[in-house]
């Protein structure tokens, strides 16, 4: 969400600048109810400067003992006119509201400008993809053979693009989980938190999910719940409407949740395997922080995502988003590309994004110090790192010939185990 004043004033910069990202801003029809909520207030102003007048010179004139009445019917159907003339202003002003929800961010001046995801640009690499000396398996194949991935009693149980995972498959899941936690609060400075995952529409609203793209969530029939797509959103609105302590700035958050989404602009997209499901867990980082540094803290944030994978042992590239592949809500993004073998490619596996003040404008979350008005936060999140997609490299980057799985040594704690075999058992 933008400052309505600055927004107003700014129509043909801030359209120039939302070009950059294929967003076409309807300038003429901002201005049409921008000129129109303007001539309802200049009336009522006008009205209401000739009502005090004239009421003036009625108290006077009565005072004399002079009739009246002409002039009272007047100014009654004058206050008539002028409460009419505010409803039409407040109406225009929800509907340019309305319309200004639907308006994406600016992209920061450092995100190169482009189409598409061709054009976003690579900042480093870690590590080296492996050179296997037999050919390596896709997850969906090795996951079966293993014992620990089922397809096939998910969908009997759901439907497509959902999971099962067994045994070692549902063990390594969860050591991903407590093993990024763990690695955020005890050595990032994150403070963990459990938030619902059950959300409501304000919620939505807050970090931009609403109303632009309810067609990729999950809603509760009968209820103001959605099922949340990421734990961004809990997280994010955990302060919504309220003021912070600019001194107490970062506020730096850790939270796993599962996710849903109905990918409904995925069709035809990883189709195969766990890539792309419509549930998912996460391990989500959340900042709230002063302006001014807030793009310190995204770098700081995409380090804490990177440390986890390279702990890990996964290759991985950090490529920063063209203002034609940033999301809705964000004015810059890195992606975390970690290899995937059985692919033969780099996935994303993390967003890490700074929204600058457009979530918290939503939302109302504000901060203040002792040396100044109140002003706007900026917010940040990151995944530290999509589980599930963790869990696919993990399998298809440490496979073996013999069909096992070298467990990383940095989940071996969490596992008590060194390998996964095909049929399922620790050694």
């Amino acid at each position: 969400m933008y400052d309505l004043a600055f927004f107003r004033s700014n129509l043909e910069l801030i359209a120039e600048r939302l070009a950059t990202r294929g967003y076409s801003l309807d300038v003429g029809q901002f201005r049409e109810l921008d000129a129109r909520r303007r001539a309802a207030l200049t009336e009522s102003e006008r009205l209401k400067a000739w009502r005090n007048a004239e009421s003036a010179e009625i108290g006077r004139l009565r005072k004399q003992g002079v009739d009246t009445a002409e002039r009272q019917q007047k100014v009654r159907e004058a206050a008539e006119r002028i409460a009419a003339l505010d409803r039409e202003a407040e109406e225009l002003d929800e509907q340019f509201r309305q319309l200004l929800a639907s308006v994406p961010n600016l992209p920061h001046e450092s995100t190169p400008v482009g189409r598409g995801s061709e054009d976003n640009v690579e900042v480093r690499r870690w590590g080296q993809p492996r050179t296997f000396d037999f050919t390596p398996k896709a997850h969906w194949e090795l996951g079966p053979e293993l014992g620990i991935l089922d397809l096939e009693r998910a969908a009997k149980v759901t439907g497509a693009r959902f999971a099962v995972y067994w045994d070692l498959g549902a063990k390594l899941e969860r050591a991903l989980i407590n093993f990024m936690l763990d690695v955020h609060t005890r050595e990032h400075g994150y403070t963990e938190v459990l938030p619902p995952f059950l959300i409501n529409s304000a919620s939505l609203f807050g970090t931009g999910q609403l109303p632009k793209f309810a067609g990729d969530l999950f809603k509760c029939e009968g209820y103001d719940f959605w099922l949340a797509p990421t734990a961004e959103v809990p997280v994010t609105n955990l302060y919504r409407n309220e003021t912070l302590d600019a001194d107490c700035l970062p506020v730096k958050l850790a939270a796993f949740t599962p996710c849903f989404r109905s990918e409904a602009g995925s069709y035809g997209r990883d189709v195969r395997g766990i890539i792309r499901q419509h549930q998912f867990q996460k391990v989500e980082l959340v900042k709230f922080a002063r302006p001014e540094q807030s793009y310190d803290e995204l770098e700081s944030l995409t380090r804490d995502a990177e440390d986890i994978l390279q702990r890990l042992g996964l290759p991985y590239r950090t490529v920063v988003l063209c203002t034609g592949d940033l999301g809705f809500s964000a004015a810059k993004t890195y992606d975390i590309e970690v290899w995937m073998p059985g692919l033969n490619e780099y996935k994303e596996i993390s967003s890490c994004s700074n929204f600058e003040s457009f979530q918290a404008r939503r939302a109302g979350i504000r901060m203040k110090s002792g040396r100044g008005k109140s002003e706007y936060v900026h917010t940040l999140n990151g995944s530290g790192l999509a589980v599930g997609r963790t869990w696919v490299a993990v399998v298809e980057n440490y496979q073996q010939a013999d069909g096992s799985v070298v467990i990383p040594e940095a989940l071996r704690p969490y596992l008590d185990a060194e390998r996964i075999t095909p049929r399922g058992e620790l050694k």
